[in-house]
């Protein structure tokens, strides 16, 4: 089974009105998402909140996914320790996950060195096969393709990574260095048509939480370098996939799934759920997206 091919969807995790966790709408909706041709599932990770989880509680979503679909899931392992990352990569394994999504560690950032060795110590902890998450934007922590390469030397389980820098030029680097040590994967949605032409062969989506269907077929399109049928459709999702890449990324693909009927806007605090002209813009894009929605 190749887990790092297709759309894999990090979910976003939903809340009952007492905000703790709604396992029954994770399962439909992980549920759902397979229905329309996803190919994973990620829980866990900076979409799903993994910050406001205590561990107990993102032990359980792990099994709620692995429980509910046949697909691989690949759970995010972030925490402020590496303490506490070791010991969620060890749940993960136990609930078990197909993989791992190793992110480097919450609030600190700091040089190569600590940072190696937080990474390094998650991936002696498990087994399974792990995708790297380098996202400099959100955590100050920029894994280098010099950087990615010193992981793979050293761990047969580092795998795959989840290039989420921005930069499509990062995906033809790592590919230059590392060939095909390193699967690669997009990790931004709104640069999933260049990352794609560039030589990535995953994509860990946001908005796809709400167009599962419209996510599988831009990603095919892009796969089969069917450029004109591909661009036409990115050009129609853009500025949904657009809210995946700002600060209140999560409050807004969660009101985007609120209003297609799966999910609701609830997040947990220090978030706050979007009023105002924020939540009105986002109703206007999403509103616009609709009536002019392409047929597939």
């Amino acid at each position: 089974m190749n887990l790092w091919t297709g759309v894999l969807p990090a979910i976003t995790t939903p809340f009952n009105t007492d905000l703790s966790v709604d396992h029954g709408t994770v399962r439909s909706h992980v549920r759902w998402l397979v229905s329309q041709g996803c190919t994973g599932i990620i829980p866990c990770g900076s979409l799903g909140e993994g910050a406001t989880l205590s561990q107990e509680e993102k032990a359980a979503v792990m099994r709620t996914c692995v429980d509910a679909v046949k697909v691989p899931v690949i759970p995010g392992i972030a925490a402020l320790s590496t303490a506490e990352a070791v010991q969620l990569a060890r749940a993960a394994e136990e609930a078990g996950c197909a993989g791992l999504m190793v992110l480097p560690p919450y609030v600190y950032s700091s040089d190569w060195r600590e940072m190696k060795a937080h990474i390094s110590a998650v991936l002696r902890a498990t087994k399974l096969p792990c995708l790297l998450y380098n996202n400099p934007v959100a955590y100050k922590t920029d894994f280098t393709p010099a950087h990615l390469a010193e992981l793979a030397a050293e761990h047969d389980n580092a795998v795959a990574v989840k290039e989420s820098s921005t930069d499509a030029r990062r995906v033809t680097a790592i590919r230059a260095l590392l060939g095909d040590r390193l699967a690669v994967g997009v990790g931004v949605d709104d640069c999933l048509v260049e990352g794609v032409d560039a030589g990535a062969r995953f994509w860990v989506a946001g908005l796809v939480n709400a167009f599962p269907a419209e996510s599988v077929r831009l990603f095919e399109l892009a796969l089969a370098g069917k450029k004109q049928a591909a661009f036409e459709l990115y050009r129609w999702f853009l500025p949904l996939l657009r809210l995946d890449t700002v600060t209140k990324f999560i409050q807004l693909i969660k009101l985007v799934q609120q209003e297609v009927g799966w999910g609701h806007e609830r997040v947990r605090g220090p978030r706050l759920e979007l009023a105002g002209a924020e939540r009105e813009e986002c109703l206007r894009v999403l509103r616009e997206a609709l009536a002019n929605r392409p047929a597939l």
